[in-house]
């Protein structure tokens, strides 16, 4: 898609329906609606023009899993992120991802992570015949969004359009984003695609160079399991001086750790048992935060501050997430809390064993079986060589019943 094609109303009239998913409720979004066909027609006018230029962010913190800077965007610059990463930066930048980069794609993200690392852990107790005896390198990288260059950025940004054969136009574009604030705000759409580009080079020489298996990368946290520490230590002094070629720094929580204690990664503490058991438990802030959750809605449901449509879909989504790990006995015990809240029973999650593509292979299996020994009975019905109803007892076996 070219820029103009970008530009046009149709592509943005249907990249504002994207934006405004589950967010009707809130006033930017609703003042957009009540004039969008305007909207739309003026955005275009002024996209096609290159007088565009993005408002002022709604600045806030969140504090899930630790206190961040998000610098949230109009709900017209929404409009315009989804008509430019949708249909031309999605595609443009994910295509050289490896498999093991788990951070803001379709059909990954937390989950998958989580499952992942899984199977590299029970990958390496099974085949590298190791058992426990290994090593964690787990590397996070300090304020890694505040930290990125602008113009280290948009040389590898450049060169990767300019090798997709990417209109130029989407480049200034992308340039007018990166150049409102120093690093990268967080409530940009662009902004997690542009980070996970910009430590795509660091993930293939993880896989190619240094021919790591048990690799994996959730935006700045990453983790390596190897055999040899004193490789592992080689290869994090390696690491250390590449991304102070790219002026970013690894943070204190760098190191290498026994296998056998665990590693923390995407709020849970994985762990290998002796017997090649793996074991995801909720971290212990997690579990603070939940618990600090349910003690404000005992008081906030009763004065009516919160509604209970908002304390169900709050805690499912906590529920579906935890449902990952090894935690029905928690989640069951803050299931019967909010119960006594609400006064209604309140559903969990069965443990969840893996992410969607190998839940749909094993439902696949599944049915597959089960055709097979339907069709199986099917035969042997017709093939009359076995009968298992019951003879009547007043029937002699060599008569015809």
């Amino acid at each position: 898609m070219t820029y103009q094609e970008m530009c046009s109303f149709e592509t943005l009239y249907a990249a504002y329906l994207e934006a405004r998913k589950r967010k009707r409720s809130k006033p930017g979004t609703a003042q957009y609606e009540q004039n969008v066909l305007a909207c739309t027609e003026k955005l275009s006018t002024i996209l096609h023009t290159k007088t565009y230029v993005p408002s002022r962010f709604e600045v806030f913190y969140v504090y899930e899993p630790k206190k961040r800077l998000v610098q949230a965007p109009a709900f017209v610059d929404k409009v315009v992120l989804h008509a430019v990463v949708d249909n031309i930066l999605y595609e443009a930048i994910t295509k050289s991802f490896i498999r093991d980069n788990f951070a803001s794609q379709t059909g990954k993200g937390t989950n998958d992570g989580l499952m992942r690392l899984k199977q590299h852990m029970v990958d390496y107790y099974r085949r590298e015949k190791h058992g426990t005896d290994g090593w964690i390198l787990k590397g996070d990288v300090h304020h890694f969004f505040a930290s990125i260059d602008h113009d280290k950025l948009k040389r590898k940004l450049k060169a990767l359009l300019d090798k997709r054969g990417v209109d130029p136009q989407i480049y200034d574009l992308l340039c007018v984003y990166i150049n409102t604030t120093d690093g990268l705000p967080l409530g940009y759409q662009t902004s997690q695609l542009l980070a996970l580009m910009f430590l795509d080079e660091f993930d293939h020489l993880m896989k190619e160079k240094y021919r790591l298996k048990y690799y994996g990368r959730y935006m700045d946290d990453f983790y390596v399991i190897l055999s040899d520490k004193q490789r592992l230590k080689e290869i994090l002094k390696d690491i250390r001086a590449l991304m102070d070629g790219w002026g970013l720094e690894l943070n204190q929580k760098t190191g290498i750790f026994p296998l056998r204690n665990g590693i923390d990664f995407l709020g849970f503490h994985s762990y290998i048992t002796e017997s090649g058991g793996i074991i995801q438990k909720l971290r212990r802030d997690s579990i603070q935060r939940i618990r600090a959750k349910v003690k404000f809605w005992e008081e906030a449901y009763k004065r009516g501050e919160v509604t209970k449509d908002a304390i169900l879909q709050s805690f499912g989504a906590w529920d579906a997430h935890t449902a990952y790990g090894d935690t029905h006995e928690l989640r069951a015990k803050y299931a019967k809390k909010v119960e006594a809240i609400i006064g209604e029973p309140v559903e969990i999650h069965r443990k969840l064993n893996g992410n969607r593509a190998v839940r749909d292979k094993r439902r696949l299996r599944q049915c597959r079986n089960l055709y097979k020994k339907q069709h199986q009975n099917r035969e042997t019905e017709k093939s009359g060589s076995f009968s298992y109803a019951q003879r009547p007892t007043d029937v002699p076996p060599w008569a015809d019943s």
